[in-house]
């Protein structure tokens, strides 16, 4: 009766894999070598599935429930992402999801259902191959027992040998063990030594003015009206401000998940060095510093020190002043950076000052006040203030993107334009060069596509390489040059001209910058306008870069908010 019982919560498990095997199935025969590919794909999924019932049989209590927890926490991980997403996880969306643990729990209120059910799974399975086995006879269950864990090893071995490719279809506990296995013998063998110090120096004196960069959060370049005829109000068409406001347009984000983009944008480098740079090279904080000046990081997104982003100790010493916001909600956080900036920026200073903005990072239903929800019909309002993740009620349905684009539009009223409005009303720009760009964009299924991520997938929409990307202010003796650029670059760029820009700003010469980090945005060499969807790039892989054809960007759609449109028409 037990190891029926076993049998029964592991089969069911198996069944709920069921989708996932027959979209690989349906891949692999859509492939020119279906009979060869087929037959492995088979073979592979029965051993897997045999090493699920052996680690059952296994007598013994510590190892048996060490393989149920660890098989368990593989199938909520890999299940997580493949129900949201509506894709298989490959070992580079793994790194993704361990580099984004931070996120975790606002994840949990955009797809808390989906969720749920995966952690459902993986109990289910836990208890399957957990429970104590009955007895049990004979070479086959003998044979089960003692290939359960080396049929996992030579999984992560031929994983290993494959860039990480090969499990799709495959039991989400056997993946998901898998890439922590390999996960932990890159941690195990990777370089840890130290950095490389600034070993240029600047060839023009210490800058007179404040050198800003805000990198927003998930903010879609299209959904903004500086880029688009239906888009949002973001405070920079029409700004309030004297100081002069240049509009590069749509450009590409470095990659389409937070972390990488982020950690390029601190410490630099091309597509073609862009690894070896964020491992080795000096950060921003770094060359900041050499030029004297003090540097300052305001976060909005996190609070008590905790770090995000791939950001350490090492890089976190190197900051003279780090503004969170710890009493604050998230609903009122862009708002606190804009008067935290505000003040830098009028204290006559000479600083770099990094800011990591809320945005429009999911849930977005709460994310603004009701004074800001000029769109509808949107997503269910949980709260007059917000949570750190109230639910959105987003399961993929198209209706329900009407509402979750809404909602979204709201957030950017008053996370973007609220912000800039409120920014350039309380401080004077000056001389100083403000660089407003965001990390990814944002897909919201305009076209029907299946799934409920709006970024950070393995097989991405374009959307989610497109940005915005600004310069606000900068010396009266650039602005000639800097209309120019913008001019020329509308619609062209890419985030990975930001890094040497700053550096130009405070004072490296072009000669020593671009030998490591590309041209800026005075540059007129081409960019490809490419996004990367690869970024890690681990176990021998290569980068992949995703192109966007700007005539194929989808557009804010007028017919989401009819009612409201009318209204603002009359």
């Amino acid at each position: 009766m037990g190891n029926a019982l076993k049998l029964i919560l592991i089969g069911l498990t198996a069944l709920a894999g069921g989708p996932e095997i027959g979209r690989r199935l349906t891949q692999l025969f859509e492939t020119g070598n279906q009979l060869i590919a087929l037959a492995a794909f088979c073979i592979l999924l029965a051993l897997c599935l045999l090493s699920l019932v052996g680690a059952g049989l296994i007598r013994n209590g510590i190892l048996r429930w060490s393989l149920a927890v660890f098989l368990a926490a593989g199938s909520m991980m890999v299940d997580s992402y493949q129900w949201v997403v509506g894709d298989f996880m490959d070992y580079e969306a793994f790194i993704t999801m361990i580099q984004s643990a931070e996120n975790i729990g606002e994840a949990a209120g955009q797809h808390g259902e989906v969720i749920t059910l995966a952690v459902g799974k993986s109990i289910i399975l836990l208890v399957g191959i957990g429970l104590k086995p009955a007895v049990t006879q004979g070479i086959f269950a003998m044979l089960l027992k003692l290939l359960s864990v080396p049929i996992i090893l030579v999984l992560a071995l031929m994983l290993f040998f494959r860039g990480g490719e090969g499990a799709s279809g495959l039991p989400s506990s056997h993946s998901g063990l898998s890439y922590g296995l390999l996960y932990g013998y890159e941690y195990l063998t990777q370089d840890h030594s130290s950095r490389e110090a600034v070993a240029i120096k600047p060839a023009r004196a210490k800058p007179a003015a404040d050198i800003v960069l805000i990198v927003d959060e998930s903010i879609a370049g299209a959904y903004l009206d500086i880029n688009s005829k239906t888009g949002v109000y973001s405070g920079l068409a029409n700004p309030k401000t004297k100081a002069p406001v240049h509009n590069f347009g749509l450009a590409a984000a470095i990659t389409n998940c937070s972390a990488g983009a982020n950690v390029t944008l601190r410490y630099g480098g091309t597509r073609d060095n862009y690894r070896e740079t964020i491992k080795s090279k000096p950060s921003i904080w770094a060359y900041a510093k050499a030029a004297n000046l003090e540097t300052i990081y305001i976060d909005a997104q996190r609070t008590g020190g905790t770090y995000q982003n791939l950001m350490d100790d090492a890089e976190r010493a190197l900051i003279d002043k780090w503004d969170q916001f710890d009493d604050v909600s998230v609903l009122y956080r862009d708002q606190a950076v804009a008067g935290r900036l505000a003040d830098y920026l009028n204290d006559e200073k000479q600083q770099f000052i990094l800011v990591n903005k809320v945005g429009g990072h999911f849930p977005v239903s709460d994310k603004f006040p009701n004074s800001h929800a000029r769109y509808a019909p949107m997503l269910k309002r949980q709260f007059t203030d917000v949570s750190e993740a109230p639910p959105d009620n987003l399961d993929g349905r198209q209706g329900n993107w009407v509402l979750y684009r809404n909602s979204y539009r709201n957030t950017l009223l008053w996370n973007v334009g609220g912000f800039f409005d409120r920014l350039f009303t309380q401080s004077e720009i000056g001389d100083a060069m403000v660089i407003y760009t965001s990390d990814h964009g944002q897909t919201f299924h305009e076209r029907g596509e299946y799934g409920e991520a709006t970024h950070c997938t393995s097989n991405p929409e374009i959307e989610e390489g497109v940005v915005p990307l600004v310069v606000i202010g900068g010396p009266p003796s650039q602005q000639a040059r800097w209309a120019k650029a913008a001019k020329a670059n509308h619609d062209q760029l890419s985030n990975y001209r930001i890094f040497p820009t700053l550096l130009g700003a405070m004072g490296y010469a072009k000669s020593d910058i671009e030998e490591v980090y590309g041209f800026d945005l005075f540059s007129d060499d081409p960019d490809p306008f490419t996004f990367n969807v690869n970024f890690n790039a681990r176990l021998g892989s290569d980068p992949a870069w995703i192109y966007i054809p700007l005539g194929k960007v989808a557009r804010p759609p007028l017919s989401d908010y009819p009612k409201t449109r009318k209204l603002r028409e009359q």
